[in-house]
Formats: structure tokens, C-alpha cells, sequence
């Protein structure tokens, strides 16, 4: 069995076990965190998708906290979807991981073979690569997270430097085929931050002209937004085929449930990148 180890431990988060669930436990009741337990509500509702930062834990693990604990307000899933975008360009345009488990301080994690192989079987140009997933951080910076709020979980890693509208549509409507029916047990989550290097009126006011248009559930006004306003999203495609998945699943409702810059963390607000978590509701 492949065993994909760390490549940010002691960079992106703490490299111990303990050290790592501090950082968490800081990350949720910091004072721009959820500061919420996860008791589960009573109601049918559940979360389909997520966007979540992936930016160091000083920096996003308060935004990236909300999208977690909002999830275990509704359910406890078995399975996470996580795509990210290959920062490195490293490997196949579209990578997937169908067998295997990655590694962090906090242990193992299986990679949920069946649902990665027919998601797999179902994008032709999703290649299986582990070389892709060998440096990047975007999928396993949301790994912590999900080992600590959900133990026993799966995961299925999928990383993109081909971020087409084109290719986000395919992925989204093909991972809808593949869970329906299992929604509530599986949350796809879109691993991206928003705005890079700019002052934090500057990137505040950038990442709200795109997160209008995934309120919208628009994947076009999304990418085009993005475009037109130059707001340097590095997961764009992630989160387009979050919009499309969260669509195609009959999503009734989108909720912005935190938005923060590296400045409301380090203090530092002439240089800042923008992060956002949002969950789409079923």
C-alpha cells in the first residue's frame, strides 16, 4: 500500500501529534474561529460541499475551522472529497489518488478506493499520479481537520493545474453521478484560498466580487468575475466543480460562513491573501 507522507508538517502546521491538536483546538476558538462544538442538529438538512482555505494554520485555520465544524453540525460523512490545485504543476494536468493512505502526526487515512475509481472511470483525463500529490500542500493541509472532527473517515485526493470551466463541470457532474444517493455521507471539499499579496481593503473588497457569484451558484460569473477584477484565486477550479456537484445535487441554499485575510491573523495588512469558507446545503 502507498503511503503518501508529509510534505508540510512543521511549515503548514505543527509536526507533532499533540502540537497539531492544539493547533486545532486554537484554530476553532480563536476569536475569528467557529468557537462552536459539533452537536448535531435535529433537522434533515446536511452539507454537500465546502470551500476551505489551505494557507498555514496561523494563518487560515480559523476560516478553515467554520467549513469543519459547520459540516459536523449536520452529519458525521464517511468520505471526503478533497480538490485542490497543483500549485507546482507537477504531474498529469488532473490527478487522482485511488488506493492508498496519507500520513499525518495525527496517524492514517485511507483513501476510499471504490468511490475514487469511479469517479476515476468517469473523467478520462483524470490520471492516477501519485506524483502529483508528492510536494503539494492544498489537499493535505485539510487532512488534520478531518482526522481530528471525523475519525474513521476516507478521503479521496484530487488535484488540478487543468482548471477549465470546461474540466470543472466534468469533475463536478461526474462526482454527483457517483455519490448520489449517498449525499450526507460524502462532502466534497474545495481546497482554495482567494486573493494573494495585496493590502487587506484590497483583497477584502477582490475576494467579495467572486464569493457573490459561488453564493449564486455561477460558475461562469465566478471564473469571470475572477478575470475581470484580477482576484488571484489559486483553487478556482476546485471551487467551480464544488458549484457545479452542490447544483447538480439540488442544493437549496449557500452560506458565506466566515471571510478573514492573513491580516486579521498576523496583523499585517499591507501584503495579505484572502480566505473564505462556505458550505453549500442540501
Amino acid at each position: 500500500m502507498v503511503t503518501r507522507k508529509p510534505a508540510v508538517a512543521g511549515m503548514f502546521y505543527e509536526a507533532s501529534r499533540d502540537g497539531l491538536i492544539n493547533q486545532i483546538k486554537w484554530a476553532i476558538e480563536h476569536e475569528i474561529g467557529p468557537k462552536s462544538t459539533m452537536n448535531v442538529k435535529e433537522d434533515k438538512q446536511y452539507v454537500l460541499s465546502v470551500v476551505a482555505p489551505h494557507a498555514g494554520y496561523v494563518y487560515s485555520g480559523p476560516v478553515a475551522a467554520h467549513a469543519y465544524v459547520e459540516v459536523g453540525k449536520y452529519a458525521k460523512p464517511k468520505v471526503f472529497i478533497i480538490i485542490g490545485p497543483n500549485h507546482y504543476g507537477v504531474g498529469s494536468p488532473a490527478a487522482i489518488m485511488t488506493s492508498g493512505e496519507w500520513e499525518t502526526p495525527l496517524g492514517r487515512v485511507e483513501v476510499d478506493e471504490e468511490l475514487a475509481r469511479e469517479i476515476k472511470a468517469k473523467v478520462r483525463d483524470l490520471a492516477e499520479d501519485p506524483t502529483a500529490f508528492e510536494r503539494e500542500h492544498s489537499v493535505e493541509v485539510q487532512v488534520p481537520f478531518i482526522q481530528y472532527l471525523f475519525p474513521g473517515s476516507r478521503i479521496v485526493p484530487i488535484v488540478l493545474w487543468n482548471q477549465t470551466i470546461d474540466m470543472a463541470r466534468r469533475l463536478g457532474s461526474a462526482i454527483s453521478e457517483v455519490v448520489d444517493g449517498r449525499a450526507g455521507e460524502v462532502v466534497l471539499v474545495a481546497s482554495s484560498d482567494l486573493n494573494h499579496y495585496e493590502p487587506h481593503e484590497v483583497t477584502t473588497d477582490k475576494d467579495m466580487r467572486v464569493i457573490e457569484h459561488v453564493l449564486n451558484m455561477d460558475e461562469e460569473g465566478f471564473y469571470s468575475a475572477m478575470e475581470k477584477y484580477d482576484v488571484s484565486v489559486c483553487g478556482f477550479g476546485a471551487i467551480m466543480a464544488a458549484i457545479v456537484y452542490s447544483r447538480k445535487q439540488g442544493a437549496t441554499g449557500v452560506k458565506l460562513l466566515k471571510h478573514a485575510t492573513s491580516g486579521d491573523t498576523s496583523g499585517y495588512l499591507l501584503e495579505t491573501v484572502g480566505y473564505a469558507s462556505i458550505a453549500f446545503y442540501k
